[in-house]
């Protein structure tokens, strides 16, 4: 009965805070202790800058909460947007560690860090930088999230740098390359639905909305973009993300202006607990 209780009790606490479950961004929030996640996303490109052709990215993720203040993260990447062909691409390794967190009912304000590395056989494409699939890399951050009941907003600043083996040679490459970045994002999550919270069976239905930015400082190039994004959660255990990326402003070489994210994430709540 206890047992019963308390998994209760933490599907709730999982529930409550669902909006903070950003579609394009990590809140300051961690996945529960002792608990594994499944997660698989597609990332769609309907007509790439350079080969005005779709292609699309597979990245499979394990998320592993080894205790309430840190998590991990393994991921990798198959695509076809960098070769003609569709194959493996990256690996990814991502670690947040929360380091404050001030919890009241309806209401929370969470702080955490975070470093992720990443080495891919990606081919040096593009101006941006990013680490999922297109660069060899690390980036180091801090996260702030506020929950204030139904709505969760959050703010990430990090600094990445591109580990890519042209940054060492004595090639001249014009236009000259990208190796470093300033990015920031801004994110907001509302829950719409259920009204009332009475079961962990009810589905969410969560909305987002999420501005996104860099600022390189080899070449002084720069990105925003918009992301709007729904969520459904079922069984308090299982989310269902749709998202669609739209550029604002750049004056850098992109793979695309705009994109379109899938994704559906399976969590094993008490998965790493040693059974008696």
């Amino acid at each position: 009965m206890k047992k019963n209780l308390l998994g209760y009790l933490m599907l709730i606490a999982a529930n409550a805070a669902g909006q903070e479950l950003y579609v394009f961004s990590e809140p300051a929030s961690n996945i529960p202790a002792q608990t594994i996640s499944l997660k698989l996303t597609g990332h769609f490109v309907t007509s790439d800058n350079i080969n005005n052709r779709f292609s699309h990215r597979l990245m499979p993720q394990v998320y592993i909460g080894l205790n309430k203040k840190i998590m991990l993260t393994v991921s990798g990447t198959i695509a076809n947007m960098h070769t003609p062909d569709f194959r493996y691409e990256s690996i990814n390794f991502y670690t947040k560690y929360r380091f404050l967190s001030k919890d009241q009912l309806h209401r929370h304000f969470r702080m955490a860090v975070f470093a992720e590395v990443s080495a891919t056989r990606a081919p040096f494409h593009y101006d941006e930088i990013t680490l999922m699939g297109d660069k060899d890399g690390v980036e180091l951050g801090i996260i702030t999230t506020q929950l204030w009941h139904k709505l969760a907003v959050s703010g990430t600043i990090s600094h990445t740098q591109v580990l890519d083996k042209s940054r060492y040679n004595k090639v001249l490459y014009i236009p000259a390359r990208n190796y470093q970045s300033l990015n920031y994002s801004l994110s907001a999550g509302y829950l719409l639905l259920p009204k009332e919270y009475t079961d962990y069976k009810q589905t969410n239905l969560n909305v987002y909305l999420e501005m996104l930015g860099q600022q390189t400082f080899d070449r002084k190039t720069y990105f925003v973009d918009m992301a709007p994004a729904v969520q459904l959660i079922f069984n308090s255990n299982a989310k269902l993300n749709f998202g669609y990326r739209f550029q604002l402003g750049s004056t850098m070489q992109r793979m695309t202006n705009n994109s379109w994210l899938v994704s559906f994430e399976r969590t094993f709540l008490g998965a790493l607990k040693k059974k008696k």
